[in-house]
């Protein structure tokens, strides 16, 4: 599989996770299209890439079993969610529940909107592993805290799959709990789509947001074709929201059921289909509309078809990247249990090597399946422990060396930079509670070898730190 992609022959993939790859067919498809939209500006904006795009949102729509009208595209998972706070406009006394660990970007939009308004958010603190019951407990416990404060909790921020450490997280359930108690929900899905199941009609979410240049499953075929000269083939139109699909850089979705669209008025930053509330400036009528056409979509639909000028090339090539994965890869089925196998099987290995263990809910039989493993994320703890630890972590066997939390939060960059400096890859490393730990990524271009040969320099690198040689 590796000779069809466009790493640097010297360059390790092993970090899919972060921000996804696509092999040269595809890339080759979207340049077409950038020539497409370069050699007729205004035709491709204004009329060509209008129907790509309502095309692509009708199949995003089949793979979630949702209506069409209740999803749009943004342009990655921490825009979408960005989008929902702003447009939740909150007031004082207003709370926002969110976990930890939570998405740095997101966290960081949190905080700044703490900066500009009366917002105020409240967070959920632990540590993984932690069983369920516990984390709900933990939750509606914060949720009560905010209450006795005078504040009214309106919404929670949580994941489908966290990105540090890598692992399920189980917001089906707190979703339900969400509904309970009267609380928006507001999915941060930008590891889920492919790798574990989604339905929005079953879930009901109040908004869902999830990357689409990764993902794993295709959705039922769904094409028009486009002939144009500067195009390689006849392109048969088929988008899937895409978590490692193998499709370019950057887009996501953002689900709003009917019940919530009257919350969106804007995107970030607002463009042409901002709507004004009742008494409001009057705007001018956006200039990609003929206003002698009947409108065939709602507003909110409008609202997010132009988002200033930006190339969304990746929204409308992924037929490409389909016809890859079924005639090169073997098809969808075989895709995802091997990346599934094999970042399982590679974390095994690079946890053998370190003499450690990897990242899954306590307390599980011998055989039992991990649910926080059922997926081509997997986390593996480092022999590093951390000082402030507050259950003994140094006295666990296999730990080289007990850092203070100054130490560490000089190791673990170290280790990043030799990876990428010395070794020429790359897998995030991070403190989670009193250990360091590393994430690792599935993809069909990998194969247990390369995680041998990373366990190899991780334990070296550990050794370093460990003479603090760093």
């Amino acid at each position: 599989m590796l000779k069809h992609w466009l790493f640097d022959p010297s360059y390790k993939n092993l970090n899919h996770g972060s921000f996804g790859a696509h092999p040269a067919p595809v890339r080759d498809a979207q340049r077409a299209f950038l020539d497409l939209a370069d050699s007729r500006p205004d035709p491709y904006i204004r009329l060509e890439h209008t129907k790509l795009l309502q095309k692509a949102r009708e199949a995003v729509a089949q793979i979630v079993n949702a209506p069409t009208d209740e999803c749009v595209f943004v342009k990655n998972a921490t825009t979408g969610v960005a989008t929902v706070l702003y447009n939740l406009n909150f007031q004082p006394k207003e709370a926002l529940i969110y976990f930890e660990p939570v998405y740095g970007a997101v966290e960081k939009g949190i905080v700044s909107f703490q900066e500009h308004s009366s917002f105020q958010a409240r967070k959920v603190n632990f540590h993984f592993p932690i069983t369920v019951d516990e984390l709900e407990r933990r939750f509606r416990e914060t949720v009560s805290s905010a209450r006795n404060e005078g504040l009214t909790v309106r919404a929670a921020v949580f994941d489908t799959i966290v990105s540090n450490p890598g692992i399920r997280f189980p917001f089906e359930r707190f979703i339900g709990i969400c509904r309970e108690e009267g609380i928006l929900s507001v999915i941060d899905g930008a590891h889920g789509i492919g790798q574990i199941p989604l339905d929005m009609k079953t879930l009901q979410p109040d908004f869902f947001t999830s990357n689409c240049h990764k993902y794993e499953r295709a959705p039922p075929q769904h094409s028009s074709s486009l002939h144009n000269p500067l195009l390689p083939f006849s392109l048969s139109l088929t988008f899937s929201l895409v978590r490692w699909l193998y499709t370019p850089r950057s887009a996501a979705i953002l689900y709003v059921p009917k019940r919530n669209q009257h919350f969106m008025r804007s995107t970030l930053p607002t463009s042409w289909g901002f709507i004004a509330a009742a008494g409001s400036a009057e705007t001018m009528a956006s200039v990609l509309q003929d206003p002698t056409q009947v409108k065939s979509q709602s507003p909110f639909e409008e609202l997010f078809e132009f988002v200033a000028t930006s190339d969304d090339s990746a929204y409308i090539c992924v037929e490409a990247a389909l016809k890859f994965r079924k005639e090169v890869c073997g098809g969808e089925e075989a895709i995802m249990g091997y990346c599934e196998k094999v970042a399982n099987e590679g974390a095994d290995v690079v946890a053998n090597i370190l003499g450690t263990d990897v990242l899954q809910e306590p307390g599980l039989k011998p055989g039992e399946k991990s649910q926080m493993r059922a997926c081509a994320l997997t986390t593996v703890r480092l022999p590093i422990a951390v000082a402030d630890s507050s259950d003994g972590g140094s006295m666990v066997p296999g730990t080289l060396v007990t850092l203070s939390t100054t130490e560490a939060s000089r190791a673990f960059p170290f280790i990043q930079r030799q990876l990428l400096e010395k070794y020429n890859t790359f897998v995030p490393v991070f403190q989670h509670g009193p250990w360091l730990w590393t994430r690792l990524s599935g993809q069909i271009f990998l194969e247990k070898s390369d995680f041998e040969w990373l366990g190899g320099i991780l334990r070296d690198l550990c050794e370093q730190v460990a003479r603090r040689d760093f």
